[in-house]
């Protein structure tokens, strides 16, 4: 039996943009560092996580890592569900263009094959899925801009059907010194003061950090 739109939730989120990191919509470390891999490198260090691999990411990784890091923590309790129950569907505008020009930059004396495993968008999935041991459902999607309606329709979709329980979902987009993730921890089921995993509500939380 498929479920009914109004038992999706939000049961998080997590926004990274402006040299901010917000939980819930609520802002909880800032750092002014304009190089992207120092913001980031400095965010990982105040959260004092524990992955040395997350040094080796490109910065589109490093980036959706993180943010899924904070979202996850202290919001989910991943023994509910089975591995292949818990999916991961993102989004962006510029795909892996910032690595894909680190690497072509490299290719004129001697490519670099630590940038060219993450020439694919979808490498941040894995990077997630990797060290959550997640196996279900994932995709990554490129678009102009964020698509709340198409991100709603999808993963409810996904859940409707039984093919998930819980999703990460949302958009990583990072080109230069210019990012922002915005992700929504998304589940069957839930109370107040989760909220409806719906288009508006989406487009609420992705707009928030504006102010």
């Amino acid at each position: 039996m498929k479920l009914l739109p109004e038992d999706i939730y939000i049961t998080a989120s997590c926004i990274i943009s402006h040299h901010v990191v917000y939980k819930n919509e609520h802002a909880i470390f800032e750092n002014k560092e304009p190089d992207v891999t120092a913001f980031l490198v400095a965010a990982y260090h105040h959260f004092q996580l524990q992955y040395p691999k997350f040094y080796k990411m490109d910065n589109l990784s490093k980036l959706g890592w993180l943010a899924t890091e904070l979202l996850l923590k202290d919001s989910f309790h991943a023994g509910k569900y089975q591995p292949e129950a818990i999916g991961v569907v993102l989004a962006n505008a510029s795909s892996s263009l910032d690595t894909d020009i680190k690497y072509y930059e490299t290719a004129k004396d001697i490519a670099s094959p630590a940038l060219f495993v993450y020439t694919l968008p979808n490498i941040v999935i894995g990077e997630i899925c990797i060290r959550h041991h997640f196996n279900g459902e994932n995709a990554f999607f490129v678009f102009d801009e964020f698509d709340a309606g198409f991100m709603e329709q999808y993963v409810s979709n996904l859940i409707n059907n039984n093919i998930l329980q819980s999703c990460i979902c949302g958009w990583v987009e990072l080109l230069d010194d210019q990012y922002k993730t915005v992700l929504f921890l998304v589940e069957k089921g839930g109370s107040a003061p989760n909220i409806l995993f719906t288009k508006k509500n989406i487009n609420k939380i992705y707009q928030s950090e504006n102010g």
